[in-house]
């Protein structure tokens, strides 16, 4: 037996104890997560309970929890002006609801962030916050303001805690090929965007994805969705190396996948821990997703690609400068997240990273990386890099070569 390749409990045991010893290591020097000068979810209550007892047309509006088929229904049986009144009298749901038509929810969306732009300019003046409120406050203000301005596609909104959101690229009514960025660890409202480095948070992604998208393939119909509206890890502790909100996102990503509109192709472009949330998310996704590409992965909490019960094709890539590739690849206990991705015995397709910018550079312009990843969302699968280690990627996949 070839020991580089030894699997005895010895060795196994040890393996597992490095893992542990890492997570405390993580906790050690990280700390728990401490949320403070966050605004409360008193308007998101209020606003559910308002929507409980809301009418439209002389009839009951659907429940929260009615599918999202139902919810079109409904939504397509009203007037336009019933449509409109609900999305501004109850913004704060019909912004969130999927199924509700895209249109109405940026409109619903717009609303709601007009009204919570009120709250954090009432905060940055609250005698009653602390300094690092109100600092806080006046840099959410700050990404409202930012939000709102020109024509922006806002697809979900909950500033709630510590925020989420959802961008839209394109026009996802009429696309044929729908791209959904999910994002990593501190994905949240004050990150979504950011000056320094745009490109490694959520707006940034989905923004150079899109336009290199429309680069590969100009004739295509695509969008792109900048999808942070899940609870993300903060930091990197405790909730980075468990998988309980990977699960929950990954109830939220399918709810989102399956609502969205027309009979467009989906791929998962998922990033860091997010791709812990698309791994969790595989086996229950919809079958107009066709690709799952993920980038600087800690794991997909699976063995292997096969292991997913997926019918997606699984694809996989890490720029060698990725910080990522020393965390070790086991789940021991809950902790951790399972095999690499990037692993030849994975069994996803391995692409290359090429010229990435390390762990948070896999979007940036022009980088292989990016490349790749636009190739798979278009669906130019003869056009994908491989990468070393699997020269085969495109193998059995029309349109793909083995070259």
């Amino acid at each position: 037996m070839n020991p580089s390749f030894d699997t005895t409990p010895t060795l196994t045991a040890w393996r597992a104890l490095l893992a542990i010893a890492v997570v405390f290591v993580m906790l050690a020097t990280t700390g728990w997560t401490a949320v403070r000068h966050q605004p409360s979810d008193e308007p998101r209550v209020r606003a559910l309970a308002a929507w409980a007892h809301a009418r439209a047309g002389g009839r009951p509006v659907p429940a929260l929890d009615a599918p999202a088929s139902a919810i079109a229904r409904f939504f397509a049986s009203l007037s336009a002006a019933q449509r409109f009144s609900l999305a501004d009298h109850h913004s704060l749901v019909v912004g969130n609801l999927n199924g509700v038509p895209v249109a109405l929810r940026y409109r619903a969306n717009r609303h709601a962030l007009q009204a919570a732009q009120g709250v954090e300019r009432r905060r940055t003046r609250d005698p009653g916050l602390s300094p690092d409120g109100r600092t806080e406050a006046r840099l959410r203000l700050e990404r409202y303001r930012g939000m709102l301005a020109g024509d922006r596609q806002i697809l979900s909104f909950d500033p709630s805690g510590r925020g989420r959101a959802a961008e839209v690229f394109g026009d996802l009514d009429r696309a044929e090929r729908v791209s959904v960025v999910v994002p990593g660890v501190d994905t949240q409202m004050l990150t979504l965007e950011r000056e320094n480095r745009p490109y490694s948070a959520p707006v940034g992604m989905g923004r150079s994805l899109y336009a290199a998208e429309r680069y590969a393939r100009p004739a295509a119909r695509t969008a792109v969705i900048a999808w942070a509206d899940y609870t993300a890890p903060a930091g990197i502790g405790m909730d980075a190396v468990l998988g309980g909100l990977a699960t929950q996102g990954a109830l939220r990503l399918n709810a989102l996948v399956s609502a969205l509109p027309g009979t467009s192709t989906v791929s998962l472009v998922c990033h860091s821990y997010g791709s812990v949330v698309c791994g969790v998310a595989a086996r229950s996704l919809p079958s107009r997703v066709t690709d799952i590409a993920v980038a600087g992965s800690p794991g997909m909490r699976s063995t292997s690609a096969a292991a997913l019960d997926t019918d997606a094709r699984v694809w996989a890539m890490r720029d060698q400068g990725d910080w990522i590739a020393d965390v070790p690849n086991l789940e021991v206990g809950g902790l951790g997240h399972g095999a690499d991705p990037v692993d030849p015995g994975f069994g996803a397709r391995i692409v290359s990273a090429g010229d990435a910018q390390g762990h948070s550079g896999y979007f940036e312009p022009g980088t292989e990386s990016l490349r790749n990843f636009a190739a798979i969302g278009v669906g130019s699968y003869a056009t994908v890099g491989c990468a070393r280690a699997d020269r085969e990627c495109r193998s059995g996949i029309s349109g793909g070569t083995d070259v």
